[in-house]
Parts: structure tokens; C-alpha cells; sequence
């Protein structure tokens, strides 16, 4: 029996008793500001189980059925393995009123062993807690209708069906396994959980089940996971697994509106994509098309192109990030906060995506610090979108004193291999990376980066004294850069890298902070190796005609 034949036999079923057939809603709640994704079929059914009569108002009866579009990423460490999956369909039936625990429990028993001709393993009802009874009128159901069932008592955790959202309906379930396998969810909402955690009792008692179809389709078509089903390409590894769970719900989230952010649902949408980008060994398009295909009887399925726009922006962040974070993993027990922000910040590289390769080489993340350093960062941007300092400098800490002596290298660097044509155009030092804007009429090789890199490295490593002097302009003019287009009082600063026995290396009119001799560039918690000394250009790339712009950082 196939998936489309099980959507329709369930619903065929219950509309043959009584029950009015609603389309799935949209994988995006119109007036639940609580969740971001429609989590259960229930959901968009809510606000009839605090006013039933506005059930018979809308579907002229107090009985409802749907397949629901659902999506749950709680639990997305577990996908890959025989059940947990990110988008599921939800096959429900709903009453507002209409019956209660007899008749909700008669209809899954009959549609289960009678329709579909498969056995149950065991059922279970709530056991009851301080706060709430034991559901006791359930077991006695289950015991009329067939004596020989099992009936387990299960705790809060397994049966009591919380609200979506912080408040809502909710009560205590009846649950239907087989194999080992919770199939079908059956909720008594008799009560109202408030927004301070309180339970009232519920005027009218309502009938909320869910049963995933997916897993049902395991059990009905005698597979050993939800991706030897029809609904899947019989996906083996892990990774297959993932790739394909984290790509249909993308296609489907993006079919209901959700576009990739760094906000909300988008955030979320942006992640999935990220994590199928990651395990992939191929181009996310043939999954695309596969999945529209197991889908296309059921459902209109248009990604827009964004999943591959994605795809194409992440995998660069991809191959940058994994090459920096295998530096920073390969030295330590514990990544530091510093170097997951710096990965974060730098290299793009999404912080959970740090989690995730820290946990699989049995490393720790100091998650703590993390924050504390995006903290800073957003305070520090807030500065620096107020202009409270100049000169191109968001603040005067000892990380963008560091960046800021790098760009008076970088400056020297970039002139010794282009040319003298070269003058700074402008620049833009934060804490985490510094951005120089020059002159330079063409697009710099990899070997001109190359080789600006290890001069401004070899000038670190060759541990040169930093000083300032204050002279008079027309001096300073005879032996420091400046930049033509700046006014500059009758007397200026200007800041010397090296010294007269060995000579300067770069001298510049400045009045910014700088550190005292280029060994501080060094990170105190980092050690490299010639080849990959602290400064690192990450992107060189134009901003005008004529004028290119470097991207770089102090590892």
C-alpha cells in the first residue's frame, strides 16, 4: 500500500464518520506568533478548542480530518537515523465537542487493525502525577475492546500532550505502538495551560490525534525505516539521510514563503540547507528534483532557486571555514570562544556547524565564551554605527590595536610588491578583521597575496618596535605616507614600524592606537608555523574603478 493510498483510506475513513476534510495549512501559522512552523495538525485548529462554537460556524460540524504538512527540528542531531525527520505529514482527527475518549479510541482501533490489518503491540494511558489523575476511563476502553491488549502506564514526559506554544489545550494521551514504535497520539484536551504554567479545565473537551505518516508507512509497507518507504530513495548512510530530510524540508518551507535569513524561520531554513550543503558529495539539484517528483501527485513544490543560491554562497564558506577550523582543532581539547566567533565572524562559519565537528572529534566548545565575545561584537557594532570613534576604528581595545598596526604593514607590504602607485583609500578596523581600501588599477594573484602575506608576516616574526613621534607637517611630508585627501594640522603624528639601526620599514602619518612592537600580532593562545603565520588575507576584490579593497585578519 502506498503513501497516496494511506492519505486517502484515512481520510476516506473518517469523513465516512461524520468528519469534515480541512487541507493541510500552510508550514507557516497565520495567528500563532508562539511557534515558527505549524508543528502538529492541531495547530491550526487551536483557538476551536477554547471556542468550539465557532467550529460549526466555520465547517458547519464539531468533527474535522487532515493530512498536515509539519516540520520539527528539536531533534535534528537525531535525523539519520530510523525515524526522526525535520518535515513529516500528520494524519489527524479533531473534535471540538463533538465526542470524547470512547469513540476517538474505537476509531483508531478500527482504522489500525481493521482498515489496514496490522497488530498492536501495546497502548498506553497517563498515569497520573500530583497535578493530574490517572487516566483510568482510557484503559478501560482499551480493555473492552479487546481484552488481550496491552495496556502500559507511561509517565508526564510520555503521556500528557503539552500545548504548542507556551499556552494552549492540552491534557493526557492514549498511545498506539507497534514493533516497538509509537504510530498514533491520541490527546483529551480537557484543559487550558495559562501563560504562568497554571491547567484550567476546559468547558468542552476536545479529541486532538496525530499519527506520522511516515512511520505508519513502515509499518504497513514492512520496511525497517521511514527511508526504505515510497517517501524516500531507500537512503543508507547518514549522510544521505540527512541530505535528503534537511533538502524536502527546505522545498517545502520555501514553497509556503520561508526564504533564507538570519533571523526567525529564514535562520532556520538557512541552517537545514547549510547542514545538507555539508554532508552532501553532490550538487543539491538532483535531490531537488527527486523529491518534487516522489511529491509531485500531492503537492506544488518551487524552491525558486534558493536552495542552490544558498548552496553556491555556503559551499566557498564551507571549504575556508573547514581549512580554519581544522587548524584550530587539530592544537586543542576545547575550542575557545575567541576562535569559534573568529570562525563565526571571519570565515562565516555557522557556530552550530562548529558544535557539530567539535562533537564529532570529541572536543569541547566553550559556548559560554562564544556569547560573551557576540556580545561584545554587537555592542561594539552599535558603536560603530553611532560614529563614536574615527579614523576607520570601531573602538581603541587591544584586538583592534593589533589590526590597526597590520594595516600600516599591509600598507608598506602592498606598495613593495605593486608598486609606489599604491595610497590608501580608506579603512575599517573592527575586533575581529581589518578592511584597507587602495589604489591598484587590476586584480591582485594569488602569488601577489601570497607574497604580501609573508612579508607582513615575516615583519611580525621579526618582532619590530612600534613608536610615534610629533613633528612638524611639512617634515613629516618629507618621510612618513599620508593620505592627499586628509587635512592635517601644522603638527602631526607620525608612528614608525622598525628603527633607525635597522631601518623603518613603514612610516605613516597616524593617530590611532597602536601596540608597541609587531610580537604582539601573535594571538597568545595560537602557535603557527612559517607557512601560516597570524595575518591572513581572506578576500581582495574591487570597490570602485581603480581602487580594490582587502579583506584580512590576525589568526
Amino acid at each position: 500500500m502506498q503513501s497516496d493510498e494511506i492519505r486517502s483510506r484515512f481520510l476516506k475513513f473518517f469523513e465516512n464518520r461524520g468528519h469534515k476534510i480541512i487541507p493541510s495549512s500552510s508550514l507557516v501559522p497565520e495567528n500563532d506568533p508562539s511557534v515558527l512552523f505549524t508543528t502538529a495538525g492541531m495547530q491550526q485548529f487551536k483557538p476551536y478548542y477554547t471556542a468550539p462554537e465557532n467550529a460549526l460556524r466555520d465547517f458547519e460540524v464539531k468533527n474535522v480530518a487532515t493530512v498536515q504538512k509539519c516540520i520539527r527540528t528539536g531533534d535534528i542531531e537525531e535525523v539519520g537515523d530510523d525515524t526522526h525527520l525535520t518535515f513529516f505529514e500528520m494524519l489527524g482527527n479533531f473534535s471540538f465537542g463533538g465526542y470524547w475518549k470512547k469513540e476517538a479510541i474505537e476509531y483508531a482501533y478500527d482504522f489500525i487493525v481493521k482498515e489496514l490489518r496490522l497488530t498492536i503491540d501495546y497502548v498506553s494511558v497517563f498515569e497520573g502525577d500530583k497535578d493530574t489523575p490517572a487516566d483510568n476511563e482510557s484503559r478501560e476502553i482499551w480493555q473492552k475492546i479487546d481484552s488481550s491488549l496491552v495496556v502500559k502506564n507511561h509517565n508526564r514526559a510520555d503521556n500528557f500532550w503539552g500545548p504548542t506554544g507556551d499556552e494552549g489545550p492540552c491534557g493526557p494521551t492514549t498511545e498506539i505502538y507497534i514493533n516497538g514504535v509509537e504510530i498514533w497520539n491520541i490527546v483529551f484536551n480537557e484543559f487550558y495551560k495559562t501563560g504562568d504554567g497554571k491547567y484550567k479545565p476546559l468547558e468542552v473537551k476536545g479529541i486532538d490525534t496525530g499519527m506520522g505518516l511516515e512511520r505508519l508507512l513502515v509499518q504497513v509497507q514492512k520496511k525497517k525505516n521511514v527511508y526504505e518507504t515510497d517517501l524516500f530513495d531507500n537512503e543508507k548512510t547518514k549522510e544521505e539521510r540527512i541530505v535528503t530530510d534537511h533538502v524536502k524540508t527546505s522545498l517545502f518551507m520555501i514553497s509556503d514563503g520561508v526564504m533564507p535569513s538570519n533571523t526567525g524561520g529564514g535562520y532556520v531554513l538557512r541552517r537545514l540547507i547549510r547542514r545538507a550543503v555539508r554532508f552532501s558529495k553532490h550538487l543539491l539539484a538532483q535531490e531537488i528534483d527527486k523529491i518534487k517528483k516522489i511529491y509531485e501527485s500531492v503537492y506544488i513544490l518551487d524552491d525558486k532557486g534558493e536552495i542552490e543560491k544558498e548552496e553556491s554562497k555556503f559551499r566557498e564558506t564551507l571549504i575556508k571555514g573547514m581549512k580554519e577550523f581544522e587548524k584550530v582543532a587539530s592544537a586543542v581539547d576545547e575550542i575557545s570562544g575567541v576562535d569559534a566567533f573568529l570562525l563565526f565572524t571571519t570565515y562565516g562559519f555557522p557556530f552550530e556547524l562548529t558544535l557539530e565537528l567539535a562533537r564529532e572529534r570529541g572536543l569541547r566548545v566553550d559556548e559560554a565564551a562564544f556569547k560573551e565575545e557576540m556580545r561584545t561584537h554587537q555592542k561594539l557594532s552599535q558603536t560603530s554605527s553611532a560614529g563614536m570613534f574615527k579614523g576607520g576604528l570601531v573602538d581603541t581595545g587591544e584586538e583592534t590595536k593589533k589590526l590597526h598596526t597590520a594595516t600600516h604593514l599591509l600598507n608598506a607590504a602592498l606598495r613593495q610588491v605593486l608598486g609606489s602607485h599604491v595610497m590608501q583609500k580608506g579603512s575599517n578596523i573592527t575586533a575581529e578583521r581589518l578592511r584597507f581600501d587602495f589604489t591598484h588599477p587590476q586584480k591582485m594573484t594569488e602569488e601577489e597575496k601570497k607574497r604580501v602575506e609573508e612579508i607582513v608576516n615575516d615583519k611580525i616574526d621579526e618582532k619590530l618596535p612600534v613608536s610615534f613621534a610629533e613633528m612638524p607637517k611639512t617634515e613629516a611630508e618629507k618621510i612618513a605616507m599620508h593620505s592627499f585627501n586628509e587635512k592635517y594640522g601644522d603638527t602631526v603624528k607620525v608612528y614608525s614600524i622598525g628603527d633607525e639601526k635597522t631601518g623603518y620599514f613603514s612610516r605613516e602619518f597616524c593617530g590611532g592606537p597602536h601596540v608597541k612592537n609587531t610580537a604582539e600580532l601573535y594571538s597568545s593562545s595560537r602557535e603557527h608555523s612559517r607557512d601560516s603565520g597570524p595575518f591572513k588575507i581572506l578576500k581582495e576584490e574591487a570597490v570602485a574603478q581603480g581602487i580594490r579593497r582587502i579583506k584580512a585578519v590576525l589568526r
